[in-house]
């Protein structure tokens, strides 16, 4: 975690946040204490203590705003929908749009105990034998076990539109490419197009995360082989399953993987590699994966994209922020990645 920006400090109203949970949350009591988990590339988190309390505060960033982006009321509610039957998810506190606390809506959730990995294994679980493998499996096993929540049993169904799902998000996600493209990288428009062609019959619907990755996932700090948290809800919807499997094999990095932008742990030799992952999921979920090298394709041109609406909006001047300045060369990685997984299939 690190300290809070000039930013955080002048544009939020922290003793007014206090007063808000103090009101709505009987065990807040006491000294504020708040400080920033560290930045991604989306939304902004903070921890708070208000006393012996803990929770976490999540907000869009600072400055504009892509319309319908970082939707922090729908996340909110889908938390309230989800935790209940996946208590991986945080629970949900509070949720607020008061502009007198700050420029954005916002709310609070539950402070989830454990350790994040991002681009390198916490130091102490080098003494536990076979630690990159009981992490894959554990990434695997909670996937598995959010796609095995019926979704008409536990009233989400409503959380989203499974018909014509895929062809959406394929549709949707070229648009949005070609609205912030700022260069032209070779092999695009033959990835767009194959992906066009080729939708394939999704299987049955099931609750989908849409943005499954190991940095969103929380081990404990003694049993690495539990999952303690899963974050970032606010893409969730009703939708193919495969999409998760695809975002989730894109972003587990493997050697000889190109710059991408995208930090992993997962190069490293011990972790599965992507199809040993597939097939565990294929294994452990019944599901039939004989589709997946399209879902991968469209995943890694899908974080192409996403990629891109950073850098376009840096190279506008309107972010400013020099982590973005490199993206370019992770976008055009991305692409001849999925361009390559074209032509040759991780799954055959």
């Amino acid at each position: 975690m690190a300290e809070l920006t000039k930013q955080d400090r002048e544009e939020i109203n922290w003793d007014g946040i206090k007063r808000l949970l103090e009101r709505q949350i009987p065990e807040a009591k006491g000294e504020l204490k708040v400080r920033r988990f560290s930045a991604g590339y989306s939304n902004i988190t903070y921890s708070i203590e208000v006393g012996d309390w803990k929770g976490v505060l999540r907000r869009p960033p600072f400055g504009e705003i892509p319309p319908r982006a970082h939707d922090m009321e729908r996340e909110f509610k889908i938390l309230e929908k989800i935790h209940p039957v996946f208590l991986l998810a945080p629970k949900p506190y509070v949720y607020s749009e008061n502009p007198s606390l700050m420029d954005k809506h916002f709310y609070v959730m539950e402070r989830k105990e454990g350790v994040v990995i991002d681009d390198q294994l916490p130091a102490h679980y080098d003494d536990i034998e076979g630690i990159r493998k009981i992490v894959s499996e554990a990434v695997v096993d909670s996937l598995v076990k959010l796609h095995s929540i019926n979704i008409y049993d536990h009233q989400l169904a409503d959380l989203g539109k499974p018909d014509g799902f895929l062809e959406r998000q394929v549709k949707g996600w070229i648009k949005r490419y070609n609205r912030a493209k700022t260069h032209d990288y070779a092999g695009v428009e033959e990835v767009e197009a194959w992906l066009l062609q080729q939708l394939p019959d999704s299987p049955v619907p099931t609750l989908v995360h849409n943005d499954f990755k190991l940095n969103n996932m929380m081990f404990s700090k003694e049993n690495p082989g539990e999952v303690t948290g899963v974050f970032d809800w606010e893409l969730s919807t009703i939708g193919d399953p495969l999409t998760d499997v695809g975002a989730a094999l894109a972003y587990w990095t493997e050697p000889g993987d190109p710059e991408t932008g995208l930090t992993a742990v997962t190069k490293e030799e011990g972790f599965l590699s992507r199809k040993q992952m597939l097939e565990l999921y294929a294994e452990r979920s019944g599901r039939d994966v004989s589709q997946i090298n399209f879902y991968l394709v469209f995943s890694f041109y899908k974080i192409a994209s996403i990629l891109q609406q950073i850098y376009a909006r840096w190279s506008s001047g309107e972010l400013q922020d020099d982590r973005f300045a490199n993206l370019d060369q992770g976008i055009s990685n991305l692409m001849k990645k999925a361009e390559e997984t074209r032509r040759h299939p991780i799954y055959t």
